[in-house]
């Protein structure tokens, strides 16, 4: 078990560390010189030579790369992420407060997949060619192919604008909350409709199952006590890969909707050339992703006994 932990341990820390030297080297060589960028904005003109050269000192950026990189990393790992070049606000304080709006929206989404995605499976591949069948894998090729964007502002239009039943943006109540979930949730939830169906298929027909109803067990129980839980092994893998999808999704959902959250301070970040908050984002999604994933097969053990912790083997 020890080291098991750590051999997990060793992986994350070694993604975390290419993250950190991608993530860091990219941003530098992006087009643009944050300086000339965030002193025209701050002053509404063209700042001086003299005026950026003191810019780039005070934050560094005069130094070459690796110096840069290192000083950046120290600071990283003691939780300093910087300070923001435009907002002159440390990065960390400024995570702590965009991230539980992010996280918020991106379980909600999580949640409203599920609620969709379970039901619609298991009625699908219980109703095997059927209509509700049909029905269903129609409805979920529609689901994956809708843009989030579009079907964001559908929902604004309808939702909010004709029917006057939400927020149009915003956030601090459950009703400022529904539409950017649905929003989010309705593709993971197309895909994860497919998976469960499949799975279930595969099943619905193993020799326990049909052992149990020889027994005359009533089908219902066979459906959700004996297959489904053995069918929801690959869903939380999908489920734990999707999560690192869903926090990208919200970028795009998030500035639908004026949701203060990462993507509204990522977009901004970006234009305007403000490199640590760019930095620190793309940091702290990446660990989200990496320990969500780790999350992921530590749940293995709890759906299916059978499976060894760290091995992936059947006993």
């Amino acid at each position: 078990m020890i080291r098991t932990l750590l051999a997990r341990l060793g992986s994350l820390t070694a993604v975390m560390m290419f993250v950190s030297v991608i993530t860091y080297g990219f941003v530098i060589l992006t087009p643009g010189d944050p300086a000339h960028t965030i002193l025209r904005e701050q002053r509404q003109s063209s700042p001086s030579e003299h005026e950026v050269e003191a810019f780039r000192t005070e934050h560094g950026l005069d130094e070459p790369f690796l110096t840069r990189y290192l000083s950046w990393l120290g600071d990283a790992l003691q939780g300093d992420l910087g300070t923001s070049y435009y907002r002159s606000e440390p990065v960390t304080s400024l995570l702590l407060e965009y991230l539980p709006n992010t996280l918020e929206l991106a379980l909600a989404a999580i949640a409203v997949s599920l609620l969709l995605a379970v039901p619609t499976g298991v009625l699908s591949a219980v109703y095997r060619d059927t209509w509700i069948d049909r029905t269903s894998q129609f409805t979920a090729l529609i689901g994956v192919s809708m843009p989030n964007f579009w079907l964001g502002y559908v929902l604004i239009l309808v939702c909010s604008l004709w029917l006057g039943l939400t927020p149009v943006s915003g956030v601090g109540t459950l009703a400022h909350l529904v539409l950017p979930a649905i929003t989010l949730g309705t593709g993971m939830a197309a895909i994860l409709t497919r998976l469960i169906r499949a799975s279930m298929l595969d099943v619905l027909e193993a020799n326990y199952v049909a052992t149990a109803r020889s027994k005359g067990v009533r089908e219902r129980l066979v459906v959700y006590k004996h297959a489904l839980r053995n069918a929801l092994v690959p869903v939380v893998t999908m489920v734990g890969l999707q999560f690192g999808f869903v926090l990208n999704g919200a970028v795009v959902v998030e500035v639908v909707f004026q949701r203060p959250g990462l993507g509204t301070l990522l977009v901004d970040a970006i234009f305007a050339r403000d490199y640590p908050i760019v930095q620190g984002i793309v940091l702290v999604t990446a660990f989200v992703f990496v320990v969500t994933n780790h999350l992921v097969d530590l749940a293995y053990v709890a759906l299916d006994p059978r499976i060894k912790r760290g091995r992936g083997e059947r006993r």
